[in-house]
């Protein structure tokens, strides 16, 4: 080939250059053969020392920054997440550090650190040559570790600012000596005052947190300038072995350390010997705050936010053209969210959610909710543990026998994290059998988040379960009627409750009907129904007599919803969803009028943010701003201007009979059960096939709230409608939310809060019967009555040329 006949000639002629470049050699060697052996020795000598030589010195010259790159040097630092009304929700890091300025760090910490860490640094420029001498006989000579090591501060900082490398044989010598190098720049590029702060800023203490402001605000609750000095001397003594001398974890060793540092500075007169023996004397109290970023308020709402930020931050860039870095910046992102709704939203959800977990157990009790045990085996093998068996090499077994093995262990209880001995095995099916909850709280105008709960608890079940997309069930309902009014059929039009049989459906029959037909509707008796037919049904199995629009979406009737997208068509309803912000997949069957299609609970709120805002659509907003760390803004975020989706007359209508739901509907229990009875409230309840999934979306004029409830798999549910409906499941969540809301005196003004009241002409035409019974119950009720009375069974209908909507 090719290739080979070039690699081929490219040889010969490597081979050609070796032999001229030696040909001298060869022919002293030839000419001088003992003498050329003594020749020949010492020069390969002299080679590897010369090569070593360059080695190391360019591992050095590559490993030091030069004094302009110091001056510009810059620390990791944590971004931090605010909440609307000013609440420091977390941080995002890669090394937990916030940074606090020279002038707010006591002395008492400088005198601490400089007599323990650094004797002689105001009188040395980077470099303690007499400390080398001290480390050479005592350390080395004498074997006495109590002399102390070598490295000043400025040498400590180099080490922290710039990791050490490896260069194999050479890594301590060449490191060393760009420590050297690098602190003796660091003192030409600060001064004094500022690599002390620059120090206690940059050092790791205790449990992988970085910086005097963290460890003083993790050990003691405290900011550093309102440390005390024994506390100070407490932080500044765990320099030495941040593991061993833990203050939360080893309060002994901590203490005798802590007094070795208050002896340090007696011995360089920071301290008189009074002060120092009573100081040595306390014992060592710690206010213990373990800040972690799963815990504090609306974690899932903080990972979100962090997706969306890293999203934002790329596509912005620092004057210097370097994109910003969420982890190392210490931005400040300002959110929506407010801290009080959102405090009242986990109340709420911890709840109701611990009483129907006692509920959910003894409807199950001594029985498995999920049914097969395929699931448990499924969610086994997609287990992290699992596929750690199968990396270390273990046979199908092993793993199983592993799986069965009892060890200790932390699980989520209601009552607390419980430590007990169980089988992970065990683990998987205790926390399958556990209800999961969705809860997401935001203003209709503006589109602001104000709260968001994804699970029971973030740090056993990070799955969001705002984002997570679950059958809707009937809470998609008002989507249909929304496109019924859009598509002119009149919100008092009688509309029959009968079972339909749709021949063909799964052939998928149904969509060649012409939805422009007076009557595209196929009413066909369920006589001869077929496995390809479809027959909707209503979930109290009741029929017969007629409903307006109100009554039907009031009393939530299946067989009605149906026959809307009949005549609507299915595709101009999955427009309109599109428009509402629906982003998942949903399937262009008539079957969505019943909610089949899986949608989050986060698109849904959205959907039903259209319906308060009076049509407008306005989009979810979590960031309100970024800001670097000195407060210089990045970028705001605002709602800009909304789409009009529906009219505002369609809108109030919608809203207008979902009030008629709240008022005496599937959400009535909101009124007799909650007290909610003199506010303007709207919503939808929502219950999926074999009560899998639970929801309810409702809305007053200031916030669309929706809540979804159920298991991580569908199989878990309640076994009965009574108790797995989304009355009984979701819309307590949202009912104990509202009124701990509105009982808030910061929420007092929502309390008076009303819809628009429709106009005149529209009120009018909505003043009619939402359900007419059939002839056949007016005839039975009549007879029961003994009633002498005729009987009417004609009633009016509307003008079908309707064009209000």
């Amino acid at each position: 080939m090719k290739w080979q006949q070039q690699l081929k000639v490219a040889g010969a002629k490597a081979r050609a250059a070796w032999e001229y470049v030696w040909r001298p050699w060869r022919r002293f060697e030839q000419k001088w053969p003992r003498l050329s052996k003594w020749i020949a020795w010492p020069t390969r000598v002299v080679s590897v020392v010369f090569g070593l030589f360059i080695l190391f010195w360019l591992g050095i010259a590559l490993s030091v920054p030069s004094v302009r790159e110091l001056r510009e040097v810059q620390t990791q630092i944590a971004s931090e997440i605010y909440s609307a009304d000013g609440l420091l929700l977390g941080r995002y890091f890669n090394q937990y550090r916030t940074v606090v300025q020279y002038q707010d760090i006591p002395k008492h910490i400088i005198d601490a650190l400089v007599a323990t860490e650094d004797e002689r640094y105001f009188k040395h420029k980077g470099i303690d040559y007499r400390s080398w001498a001290r480390v050479f006989f005592r350390t080395i000579l004498r074997r006495d570790d109590s002399g102390g090591g070598g490295s000043t501060i400025s040498q400590q900082l180099a080490k922290n600012l710039f990791p050490r490398k490896q260069y194999w044989l050479l890594s301590l010598p060449i490191n060393k000596i760009s420590e050297i190098i690098t602190a003796r720049r660091l003192e030409r590029a600060y001064n004094k005052e500022q690599l002390l702060a620059l120090y206690l800023n940059t050092v790791p203490f205790s449990e992988n947190i970085y910086g005097i402001d963290v460890a003083s605000k993790r050990f003691f609750n405290k900011a550093p300038v309102e440390l005390t000095i024994e506390e100070g001397a407490t932080l500044i003594g765990s320099l030495k072995a941040t593991s061993t001398y833990n203050p939360a974890k080893a309060p002994d060793r901590t203490k005798q350390r802590r007094n070795v540092v208050l002896a340090q500075m007696l011995k360089n007169n920071y301290l008189s010997r009074p002060i120092c023996d009573s100081l040595q004397k306390l014992p060592l109290v710690v206010n213990y705050n373990p800040v972690i970023n799963n815990q504090g308020v609306a974690p899932y709402f903080r990972e979100f936010v962090r997706q969306e930020a890293l999203q934002l931050l790329s596509e912005m860039r620092k004057p210097n053209g370097e994109p910003y870095d969420l982890y190392t910046d210490g931005l400040k992102i300002h959110t929506t969210l407010n801290s009080d709704i959102q405090r009242i939203a986990e109340e709420a959800v911890n709840e109701h959610m611990s009483q129907l977990q006692s509920t959910f157990d003894r409807h199950w009790r001594g029985q498995k909710p999920w049914g097969d045990d395929a699931v448990i085996d499924q969610a086994m093998r997609a287990s992290k543990r699992y596929k750690q068996y199968v990396e270390q090499g273990l046979s199908e077994a092993e793993i199983l026998a592993k799986f069965e093995e009892k060890i200790p262990m932390t699980i989520f209880s209601w009552t607390g994290d419980s430590e007990v001995e169980m089988s992970p095995l065990d683990s998987i099916r205790y926390h399958f059998a556990l209800l999961q909850v969705g809860f997401m709280a935001m203003e209709p105008y503006t589109g602001y988040i104000r709260a968001w709960v994804g699970g029971i608890d973030y740090d056993h079940f990070q799955y969001d379960h705002v984002r997570a997309q679950r059958q809707t069930g009937s809470v998609y309902k008002p989507i249909i009627y929304a496109q019924a009014l859009r598509s002119g059929i009149p919100p008092c039009e009688q509309l029959p409750n009968r079972l339909t049989v749709y021949h063909e459906y799964a052939k998928g029959d149904w969509a060649i009907k012409d939805p422009r037909r007076e009557d595209p509707d196929p009413h066909i008796s369920p006589e001869g129904k077929d496995e390809d037919d479809w027959v909707p049904q209503n979930a109290d199995g009741k029929y017969g007599g007629s409903y307006s629009m109100q009554g039907a979406l009031t009393n939530s009737i299946n067989t009605i919803s149906v026959s809307l997208i009949m005549r609507t068509g299915v595709q101009p309803v999955i427009e309109l969803s599109r428009r509402l912000g629906i982003t998942g997949e949903i399937p262009e069957e008539p079957s969505i009028a019943l909610g089949t299609s899986e949608v989050s609970l986060y698109d849904m709120v959205g959907a039903f943010s259209v319906f308060a805002s009076r049509g407008r659509k306005t989009r979810p907003i979590t960031i309100s701003r970024i800001e670097t760390h000195d407060g210089k803004i990045l970028a705001r975020f605002d709602q800009g201007q909304p789409e009009q989706i529906l009219t505002e007359t369609q809108a109030d209508v919608v809203t207008h009979m979902l009030q008629s739901v709240a008022s005496y509907g599937t959400a009535s229990r909101l009124k007799w059960k909650y007290g909610l009875y003199n506010y303007a409230i709207a919503g939808k309840t929502g219950t999926t096939q074999n009560q899998a999934d639970g929801w309810f979306i409702g809305f007053t004029p200031n916030l669309v709230a929706g809540a979804w409830v159920g298991g991580d798999s569908p199989l878990v549910r309640f076994r009965t409608f009574e108790y797995g409906q989304g009355a009984a499941t979701a819309l307590p969540v949202w009912g104990i939310f509202m009124k701990k809301l509105l009982e808030d005196p910061a929420f007092a003004a929502w309390k008076e809060a009303k819809f628009p009241e429709l106009p005149p002409e529209i009120d009018r035409e909505l003043n009619c019967s939402m359900r007419i019974p059939s002839a056949e119950e007016l005839l039975a009720d009549s007879l029961a009555a003994d009633s002498l009375l005729p009987i009417d069974l004609e009633f009016p209908i509307p003008d079908s040329t309707n064009t209000f909507f």
